[in-house]
Formats: structure tokens, C-alpha cells, sequence
């Protein structure tokens, strides 16, 4: 069971965009960044809740007349370095972990835009020294990024969907061949699964069935997809074997986070509830079980972001849109 902490207030509401909470842990703070129109709020707090810091970011101008609005804001932990990484409708923007100092812009090119069609970057994920970003185009732009300083490169773009790109998740490969440790959606509710490296490489697609999944994520070789439709899907990562379907939800689902050390699911939708799942890979015959451990709702809000705040899963936060606060859960 979990129970209601102390909230951390908010200058403004959160955009109602899918996956907009980001959680870093360093240390004794925990760190939160979310995004509302062409502005990022990071804020850093103590463990009992008490903000410490707050910075706001804005989305660089780029080409154009109108202010470019910001679609993601995600803490990216790589082997030497945490980035911190902006998406929006101009560009890509890197910081130091902190928010202090950028050390890359990334211009989006909208030539392959037709005039109807809308430019951004969004989804947003860490693998090895490469950071990865969607885009709508429905490419997936690879930065490799040094141990330390600004020289980061555009390194290759993956072409596996045709829609725009909303999630990518990743996890550590851990030496393996031949190991699925990417996974990307998009607005069809097609997955690709991928082998990240100096080259990477296209293992497998899952098909879609109509519906957009709006947010993906990759634990011990097992995808969990939320949908459009509130289900929440686990797939075998290397086959695209269906193990699971949950009619998790009543909405769309707006965010998934998975906390790794046990294995956790947590999922969030437009029909106000957050709901937590264990999963396990059953001995005999190795498929994926699941089992409901939790679920809170979070009255009259539109919820667009959900968060653990530590890999045990013992805490989580929420935000949504028009409410000028994170919400934050721990266990009894």
C-alpha cells in the first residue's frame, strides 16, 4: 500500500502531454522536471518533500516567428555523464545534469514536412554513450556523446517507423549478442525492437492495432506497451511474442515507468487512476505473470506523467494537467 506524501508545488500546471514527469535520484535528492508550453520547471527535493530548487528552462527559438513549445524534458544517465535533454517543436537541447550549461543544439530539419504537418522531436532515451530522440518523421536521431565536454555527434538515424515517434525505452545490454535492448513506438502502435552498438540494428516489429502506444518500456528482455485504448500489453522482446494483455485502464494510458531492482510496472491514464503491477517470469515455462498491487486515483485531473522515485519502486510521483503540483506516494 502506499500513502499520500507532501506534495511539491509547481509554478504552473503540466502540458497535457504524454510522459511528462522525469525523476532523477542523486544522492539525498530527488529531481523532477516537467514541461508546460515553451518551458521546462526542474526542481530538486529532500527526501521529506521540501523543495530546495527550482530553474526554469526555455526551448531554444531556432527558425520561426511563434515561440517553440517543449514536448519532453528526461534526465539521460549515461556510463560517464548525466544530460539532461530538452525536445520541442525546433529542436533538441542538451544540458549538464543541473540545467546550467548547454552543451549541444540539435536543429530540427523540416524540409520532409509537409505544410500540414507538424515538426517535433519527442521520446527520449540513454543507451550506453548514445542518446536517442523521435521524431515526426517517424526516424530515430542517434547522438553519440563523450565521456566529457560538447563534442557530441549526430552518429546515425534509425528508419523503422512510418508515423511519428512518441516513446523509446532502453536497457543495459550487459555484454550479450544478439540482445534486444531498445525498443521505439509510435502513434500507429507499432514497436521496433532494435540491438544498440556503433551500428544499430533492427531485430524485430511488433504490429500495432490501431491505436497510438504512447509510452513503452524494456525490463529483463520483456516490453510493456500502454495504448490508446487502456490496455497495457507485455511482449517477449527478442520473438514479439504476446505473453500478456491487461485492460489496465479506461483511458488511454499516458505514461509507464518500470522500477528495475524488482521488477515493478507502473502505469498512468487519462481516467485519473495509477495503477502498480509485479511482474515475474514464471520458472517452468518462462512466460511473463503479473499481479496488481496497487492502485490510486487521483480525482478530477487529467493525469500526463508518472514516475518511480527509486529503483525499489517504494515511492512514486504523478502530475496532471491544470494541477500546479507533484503529487508524491510511499509505501506504508
Amino acid at each position: 500500500m502506499f500513502r499520500r506524501e507532501r506534495s511539491i508545488p509547481l509554478r504552473g500546471s503540466a502540458a497535457a502531454l504524454c510522459n511528462n514527469l522525469s525523476v532523477l535520484q542523486q544522492r539525498n535528492l530527488t529531481h523532477f522536471g516537467v514541461v508546460h508550453g515553451p518551458s521546462a520547471q526542474l526542481l530538486s527535493a529532500a527526501p521529506e518533500g521540501v523543495p530546495l530548487a527550482q530553474r526554469q528552462l526555455h526551448a531554444k527559438e531556432g527558425a520561426g516567428v511563434s515561440s517553440p513549445f517543449i514536448t519532453q524534458v528526461h534526465w539521460c544517465v549515461l556510463p560517464d555523464r548525466v544530460l539532461l535533454v530538452l525536445a520541442s517543436h525546433r529542436g533538441i537541447q542538451m544540458y549538464e545534469s543541473d540545467g546550467s550549461v548547454m552543451v549541444y543544439w540539435h536543429a530540427l530539419d523540416s524540409g520532409d514536412a509537409s505544410l500540414v504537418q507538424a515538426v517535433f522531436a519527442r521520446g527520449i532515451a540513454a543507451s550506453g554513450h548514445f542518446i536517442c530522440v523521435g521524431a515526426w518523421s517517424g526516424r530515430v536521431l542517434v547522438f553519440d556523446i563523450p565521456a566529457k565536454g560538447p563534442h557530441i555527434v549526430l552518429s546515425e538515424e534509425l528508419a523503422g517507423h512510418q508515423t511519428p515517434v512518441t516513446d523509446i525505452a532502453t536497457e543495459p545490454a550487459q555484454g550479450q549478442d544478439c540482445v534486444a535492448d531498445m525498443v521505439t513506438a509510435d502513434d500507429s502502435g507499432l514497436l521496433c525492437v532494435w540491438r544498440s552498438g556503433p551500428e544499430f540494428k533492427l531485430l524485430t516489429r511488433i504490429p500495432g492495432f490501431g491505436v497510438p502506444c504512447p509510452s513503452v518500456q524494456l525490463w529483463q528482455g520483456t516490453i510493456a506497451a500502454g495504448y490508446g485504448d487502456g490496455q497495457v500489453r507485455l511482449y517477449e522482446a527478442s520473438t514479439g511474442t504476446l505473453h500478456v494483455q491487461i485492460n489496465a485502464h479506461a483511458r488511454a494510458v499516458c505514461a509507464l515507468d518500470l522500477a528495475p531492482d524488482v521488477g515493478k510496472l507502473l502505469s498512468a491514464a487519462e481516467d485519473t487512476f495509477v495503477h502498480i503491477w509485479k511482474l515475474s517470469r514464471s520458472p517452468e515455462s518462462g512466460y511473463i505473470e503479473v499481479e496488481h498491487c496497487h492502485g490510486a486515483c487521483v480525482p478530477d485531473t487529467q493525469v500526463c506523467g508518472a514516475r518511480f522515485c527509486d529503483p525499489s519502486g517504494s515511492s512514486f510521483a504523478v502530475t496532471g494537467y491544470d494541477l500546479a503540483e507533484i503529487l508524491r506516494f510511499s509505501s506504508m
